[in-house]
């Protein structure tokens, strides 16, 4: 049935107590972490609550009591769907239209803090998502704590969302499974003539069919000149025989959004195209092989950057063999040259494997898990290499 993968409700009060522990440890008073639309992960991480149109926060003190805070036009919608208990409309989470709402009596930053048991004018407070921390909102806990210590609060976050749990686990595989059944079956349907974004509502249909909430991410289907594109977004541009065609499709599950990627070709590949799209997949190979709980993150990086230069791809090279995934799925933390972390058991990234040239590019993508000895592909594998024929 679907709908049965998700994260219960004892999970998200866990996290609230979680978060009240490093609030102690760090010595702040209260914890305010915000989210929008699109990056709506540390919000729904504590109250499965998603918005729309608005933004929205939640505020947990080091006691452990916690407050959902939505838009004005959000009041039933996030009591419905809050895992927290306590609900407070402000303002400062309004639409970015702008409205006024001249006749709403709404809530302040005080009364939330009030309500969550924390008083007095000298406090520490921690802003997490300071990138999804709009300037109304800060200029809005501002006024509210004059007086108070307001300071980046970024890592705590990333400390409790990189280790998953295993209800966090069992939404990514189920998300990579929906997302392979949309690859195969976009397989099944390109063809010479269509458009890249045929190709998306096929893949969109699947995911919905199949049990997702949503994409995991803008689906990406891209073909030749656009391939080189790290970020993108598909065009009516119509397939022709001898395309690559790159595909990264996704489903989310619960919040939790799996992408899988890898190219596919309209025909045969061949000469110095075969050569590149090979090698970028043997270099997705390498860094799978080095991932392995204890390993330093700068170091596999480091070591992925000497694989591109020792193979003449120096030119090629856009950014490191893995990034962290989960909630959102490119999150914190990265693996780059200057990531000073342990890699650790039931940290997920995905192995994005992305190479750029002046006409064309290629990405393998998959899910992994990391492991005292080594890594579990959470998604069905990858590495065929696709050569269809019309």
């Amino acid at each position: 049935m679907f709908g049965e993968i998700r994260i219960p409700d004892a999970e998200f009060k866990e996290r609230v107590q979680k978060a009240a522990a490093i609030l102690r440890r760090e010595k702040l008073d209260a914890l305010i972490v915000n989210s929008g639309e699109a990056d709506y992960a540390n919000v729904r991480y504590f109250s499965d609550y998603w918005p729309l149109f608005e933004r929205a926060g939640v505020a947990i003190s080091a006691g452990g009591d916690a407050a959902l805070m939505v838009g004005p036009e959000s009041a039933k919608y996030g009591a419905d769907r809050s895992k927290i208990d306590k609900v407070f409309v402000l303002k400062d989470y309004r639409e970015g239209a702008d409205p006024a709402y001249p006749e709403l009596n709404a809530s302040s930053f005080n009364d939330v803090f009030k309500a969550i048991g924390v008083h007095g004018k000298k406090i520490r407070i921690g802003i997490a998502s300071t990138l999804d921390t709009t300037l109304t909102e800060y200029d809005g806990i501002k006024a509210a704590f004059p007086e108070a210590e307001i300071v980046k609060a970024n890592p705590i976050m990333v400390e409790l969302r990189q280790i998953k749990s295993e209800n966090e686990l069992a939404c990514l595989r189920e998300g990579y499974r929906i997302a392979e059944l949309a690859t195969q079956q976009v397989i099944k349907e390109i063809k010479p003539g269509m458009t890249e974004l045929q190709m998306v509502g096929v893949a969109q249909r699947v995911v919905y069919e199949n049990g997702a909430e949503y994409e995991g991410l803008p689906m990406y289907v891209f073909s030749e000149a656009s391939t080189r594109h790290a970020i993108s977004r598909s065009s009516y541009r119509q397939f022709q025989k001898g395309d690559i065609v790159q595909l990264n499709l996704s489903a989310k599950i619960d919040g939790y959004s799996a992408a899988l990627g890898y190219p596919i070709i309209l025909g045969k590949l061949e000469g110095k195209r075969r050569d590149v799209v090979l090698f970028c997949r043997d270099a997705h190979f390498w860094s799978e092989k080095q991932v392995k709980a204890g390993v330093m993150a700068c170091d596999i990086a480091k070591n992925f950057y000497k694989y591109f230069c020792d193979n003449g791809y120096k030119d090629n090279y856009v950014y490191g063999p893995l990034h962290g995934t989960g909630m959102i799925e490119v999150e914190s933390p990265w693996c780059e040259t200057s990531s000073n972390y342990p890699l650790q058991p039931n940290m997920t990234f995905n192995v994005d494997t992305f190479i750029s040239g002046d006409t064309f590019g290629c990405r393998w993508e998959k899910g992994i898990a990391v492991t005292k000895d080594g890594c579990q592909v959470m998604s069905p594998e990858i590495g065929k290499l696709y050569e269809l024929e019309f």
